[in-house]
């Protein structure tokens, strides 16, 4: 991803919808119950191999041959680890009036358990360069921005194949979230439409499941570059503050409270918007979002040919990855 949200429409949208309250309540855990749950050991090495074998297809840009192959290994992958595998095929028409050939890949385990928690990223790369100076019009790897978030999904399902959690777990990877319109757009449709989170928006209101519902959901997007700090994005806050809050101290408990910074920062447009407005799921999005960048706070990398495999880093996979898997192991 992503942009800024600036969008009047979609602010109005959050904003009028505080009466809407999440079917579900997280619930404080009791310390010492906590403190008994064996969780298993994520391994940053082998989250590191799943985004190489990605960024070995190529970028994944919806229609292209790199795209079309890593849908396969991911659905592929997640198969061969247990899961079971529900594939959306969609197309949605890009802000340009191009026609996409998507995929959501929806993995399931537990299936039959009633308690379930969510899990996205999403797995299509950018088409242009837009912020780079130089071959802009060229698409990026994205390693970090799709790559990095998939590859912990992908370390969670080898690890759930052999120690299943206590919870149903959906790990959904979103397609077409990173098609929106480039810095400078010219052909972009006046007509209220959002062009990003293209998967997201689809499943959102085609779920994978009649009635289909999670206690919380947690998207995972840039969470692997070198000295990555992720604060507390703003709708994330607004629709599930107590999931927020629940993560962020995991994180500060398992030594990852540098990471994982207790400070509220602006509303991103992605993948977790449309969980929350339409699937009515309460959801997060933990991204490398903050005050601390030079390029308006994303990362320098972001929308550049600089996303490559050189700025992903082992340290900031385990911090991230740790965190969140002992958030799903004890429940």
């Amino acid at each position: 991803m992503k942009s800024k949200m600036v969008l009047f429409l979609l602010l109005w949208g959050i904003c009028s919808c505080g009466e809407k309250k999440p079917q579900q309540e997280v619930q404080q855990r009791p310390a010492e119950v906590e403190q008994q749950v064996p969780v298993p050991a994520f391994n940053p090495d082998s989250a590191y191999a799943f985004i190489q074998a990605q960024v070995d297809f190529g970028p994944r840009v919806p229609n292209s041959a790199g795209h079309a192959k890593t849908g396969n290994y991911l659905i592929e992958t997640l198969k061969k680890y247990g899961a079971n595998v529900t594939v959306q095929e969609f197309q949605s028409e890009a802000y340009d009036g191009t026609v996409l050939n998507l995929r959501n890949i929806i993995a399931s385990y537990n299936p039959d358990h009633k308690k379930r928690i969510l899990l996205a990223a999403h797995w299509d790369t950018r088409p242009f360069a837009d912020k780079d100076d130089e071959d802009r019009d060229k698409p990026i790897e994205g390693a970090n921005d799709g790559g990095s978030g998939v590859g912990v999904l992908l370390e969670y399902a080898r690890l759930f194949q052999n120690q299943p959690p206590n919870v149903g777990v959906d790990i959904i990877l979103f397609d077409g979230e990173d098609y929106g319109e480039p810095q400078e757009a010219k052909t972009t449709r006046n007509n209220g439409e959002i062009y990003w989170c293209l998967g997201s928006q689809y499943w959102s209101k085609n779920l994978h499941k009649p009635a289909y519902s999670a206690y919380y959901g947690i998207v995972l997007d840039m969470v692997g570059a070198k000295d990555a700090k992720f604060y507390q994005e703003g709708i994330s806050m607004h629709f599930a503050p107590k999931v927020v809050r629940m993560v962020w101290e995991e994180a500060r408990r398992q030594g990852y409270g540098n990471r994982f910074i207790p400070q509220t920062t602006g509303m991103i447009t992605d993948d977790h918007v449309f969980i929350n407005e339409n699937a009515k799921i309460p959801a997060i999005d933990i991204i490398e979002y903050g005050p601390e960048s030079q390029r308006k706070y994303f990362g320098d990398y972001h929308h550049t040919h600089e996303d490559n495999m050189s700025i992903i880093s082992k340290e900031t996979l385990q911090a991230v990855g740790e965190t969140v898997l002992h958030v799903i192991y004890k429940e």
